[in-house]
């Protein structure tokens, strides 16, 4: 659904193929990045995509660069699970939800002024597994 898309919503493929292989070794290591692990829906695969993160306790928030229409998020949602590397540690989370922020009070100053700027305003919320 593009219509949920943000201004970078044409670029994703060309992330997905070439930028996220570049910065996946270095973004588990960033502020404000992480590297969540989920599996395929329909291929039952694994894979780690790069991703904007925010940690709050034990809530984790995950910013939609792209929007909430891209498959990782679909992937997610499917199987209500993945787990996040971020800050050199594996951390597994259950419960996503998904919700829109237009003022984007969720993240940092600065994450709010570039959400603006590439119209994000869609956030995938999710919980620290039990353990």
């Amino acid at each position: 659904m593009a219509d949920r898309g943000t201004r970078l919503w044409g670029f994703r493929h060309v992330a997905t193929r070439y930028l996220n292989r570049f910065t996946r070794p270095f973004a588990a290591w960033l502020p404000g990045f992480g590297v969540i692990s989920h599996r395929g829906r329909k291929s039952g695969r694994i894979y780690r995509t790069p991703v904007n993160v925010f940690r709050r306790g034990d809530t984790f928030l995950f910013f939609m660069t792209y929007g909430p229409d891209v498959q990782w998020v679909k992937n997610v949602q499917a199987a209500g699970l993945a787990s996040i590397h971020t800050r050199g540690r594996d951390v597994a989370l259950t419960d996503p939800e998904l919700f829109e922020d237009p003022q984007r009070r969720s993240v940092p100053p600065f994450v709010r002024g570039v959400g603006r700027l590439l119209g994000a305003t869609w956030f995938l919320r999710m919980r620290r597994a039990s353990p």
